[in-house]
């Protein structure tokens, strides 16, 4: 009876002390890797900690290293593509360094809603915080004065904030899309932004309008969209409706989508009348009607790298706060055409400018 019930209660400190032959002193010295215990003794605790299936209370170790092993995430716009998988990349980062996260969404970007998400974080005592947000410079100055606290990392926000960040660098992203028309000969080109409140909106579109600067060429016209693929359908109509264009510049895959539609509509083939480009390389981007040519964002890479970036100021203070820019590519795929003729590329391929 006795030993069935200590086969349900769970293993103390206590008891790996006692199967070790050392006190609770050392058993947590060799649980938070203390350099000072000895070899020998380190791995009969260790065969010990496994033998019973001991595990640590997390509460306990916090208590010794200071730590929390809690990462605060503020997230916003987490039903769009890219922030839903900078924060599931974020998410598996995190797990494979043996912390976890805490994640509290924000409706909309001003100053009281991300105020109050960074304080609600900081009383759950995270070690550190990430924030997924499209952020300006001159909005977030006031998160400066937290960092003395709780280290924070700024996830795809605008450099000028003056915080560590990691993002993608979507000016070049924007300057492949425009190189690789105008390397088709596309000269009458239009253009599909996304809402100017989110900097890679506005980064996208300056990327493409430098390339097309620098080449000489102006767009034919240009319309906005929210992102979505109604947005995309709508603001595809409405360039119709204006100067006929060859090829078409949008500012992500799901606008491009609505676009495909219109253009269908409109009595057209993508890609011989309109040659379309689009932005993120959604996994469906591939299954579109036509395949879609897009630029891709390597979000597990950015996931990984902001997350070092904050365990590095976590584990390190000392440590200079560095930036991390993640290099986009070119995906190409049936939906662009040489505008002098022939066959449309049906094969991927992954290009830097």
């Amino acid at each position: 009876m006795n030993d069935a019930s200590d086969a349900r209660k769970a293993a103390t400190i206590n008891d790996v002390a006692r199967r070790a032959g050392v006190s609770h002193q050392t058993v947590s010295r060799v649980i938070n890797n203390h350099p000072s215990v000895r070899e020998i003794t380190r791995n009969r605790v260790v065969e010990a900690i496994h033998s019973l299936k001991y595990q640590p209370s997390s509460v306990a170790r916090s208590l010794v290293t200071k730590r929390s092993n809690l990462i605060g995430v503020v997230s916003f716009g987490t039903l769009h593509f890219g922030p839903a998988q900078m924060l599931s990349s974020i998410e598996q980062a995190a797990r494979s360094r043996d912390y976890h996260l805490s994640i509290t969404s924000i409706p909309s970007l001003t100053r009281d809603e991300l105020e109050g998400a960074v304080n609600l974080l900081r009383r759950q005592r995270v070690d550190g915080i990430l924030i997924i947000a499209p952020l300006m410079g001159g909005e977030i100055g006031f998160l400066k004065e937290l960092t003395a606290v709780s280290p924070i990392v700024l996830v795809d926000a605008e450099p000028s904030a003056g915080l560590p960040y990691g993002s993608v660098d979507q000016l070049m992203g924007g300057r492949l899309g425009a190189k690789h028309l105008l390397e088709l000969g596309h000269r009458r080109i239009a253009l599909i932004c996304g809402p100017q409140q989110w900097h890679d909106a506005r980064l996208r579109q300056q990327g493409w309008l430098g390339m097309l600067g620098e080449a000489g060429v102006k767009p034919l016209s240009q319309e906005y969209g929210d992102w979505s693929a109604g947005s995309g359908y709508a603001a595809a109509k409405r360039l119709l409706a204006g100067p006929s264009f060859s090829a078409l510049l949008v500012g992500n895959d799901q606008m491009a989508l609505g676009a495909l539609r219109a253009i269908r509509e409109a009595g057209l083939d993508i890609p011989q009348d309109i040659s379309v480009v689009g932005f993120d390389n959604l996994p469906e981007s591939e299954y579109f009607d036509p395949p879609l040519t897009t630029i891709e964002q390597d979000f597990p890479s950015l996931g990984q790298t902001s997350l070092a970036q904050l365990l590095t100021l976590i584990e390190t203070p000392a440590a200079a706060p560095v930036a991390e820019v993640i290099v986009p590519s070119l995906v190409v795929r049936s939906s662009t055409r040489s505008i002098r003729g022939g066959k449309p590329s049906r094969k991927r391929r992954n290009t830097h400018e």
